[in-house]
């Protein structure tokens, strides 16, 4: 099996893409280390598991927890083989409503949690001349997207420090990073999205809805990474064409893109301060 007698540690652990990804490596031959803040969640996934786990809860934007959670999942079994850098939360609101807050809360979930664990980590990793980082951003850090301006700046910035690393530690020190860019995948990430002023969204929406099922998401995860790849597309129709115009018709994706964030200004025009955000079902790609 790709990743037997390993030691995986997935953030964001208790739901979504995150159970998803530490069921299959255990099932893959992966010891597990499950991380996140819903301890009870942590263990029903531990349970469900059954083989060899450490739940090892903290909050990501926890700076001073960050060091004592490196140490613990380090000595539980004498090194974490593979770090998947999973937790983050989204965003539905237009900017000309979103409060600052929210903005620096995004980037401190979804950019400075994963960069402070990956830095804590990666001198270990570098003594021992071996190791695997994995980040889950988004094709939202490809492409941007109405309604998420600060989620497509965190998710952005995820690729360039995690593309930028891979340049110093792949051949130096024999470091794998892996970028992995998942479309709608079928979670709780709408519900859990911040809106305008830092309220969660409270309901999915009809792309996530659609959108590929966790469990078939992680596969394709866990065999890119198991093949060593740089960058996991995770992606269906649009989403998916969208990678791909972004370098060969940058044009026709930004009037694609123009043309919803129109569609959402005018429903805004009309509602005010009523505006509810709701985004418009993808089309097939072109």
């Amino acid at each position: 099996m790709a990743f037997e007698d390993k030691i995986a540690w997935v953030t964001g652990a208790s739901s979504g893409i995150g159970e998803a990804l530490a069921k299959g490596f255990a099932s893959r031959g992966a010891a597990v280390i499950l991380s996140g803040r819903r301890v009870d969640e942590l263990r029903r996934v531990a349970s469900e598991i059954g083989g060899a786990t450490l739940v090892l809860p903290f909050e990501a934007t926890d700076a001073e927890a960050l060091p004592g959670a490196v140490k613990a999942a380090w000595d539980w079994r004498g090194g974490v083989d593979l770090l998947i850098n999973n937790a983050g939360v989204s965003q539905r609101s237009l900017a000309r409503d979103t409060s600052l807050g929210v903005y620096r809360r995004l980037m401190e979930v979804d950019f400075f949690a994963p960069l402070h664990l990956t830095q804590l980590l990666l001198p270990l990793m570098i003594d021992r001349g071996s190791g695997h980082i994995g980040i889950v951003s988004s094709v939202a850090g490809k492409v941007g997207a109405p309604l998420r301006t600060g989620y497509c700046a965190a998710k952005h910035a995820c690729v360039g420090y995690f593309d930028a690393l891979r340049s110093e530690v792949e051949t130096a020190y024999g470091i794998n990073v892996s970028v992995i860019l998942p479309g709608s995948v079928r979670t709780g990430i709408a519900i859990n999205a911040l809106t305008a002023h830092g309220s969660s969204h409270g309901r999915s929406d009809v792309n996530i809805e659609a959108g590929m099922p966790a469990e078939k998401a992680a596969a394709t995860i866990l065999d890119g990474l198991a093949a060593k790849q740089r960058e996991i597309v995770v992606a269906e129709g649009m989403e998916l064409a969208a990678i791909s115009m972004r370098s060969q018709n940058p044009e026709a994706l930004f009037a694609y893109a123009a043309n919803e964030g129109a569609r959402l200004a005018a429903l805004r025009e009309k509602a005010g301060a009523d505006f509810s955000p709701e985004p418009a079902k993808m089309n097939a790609a072109p």
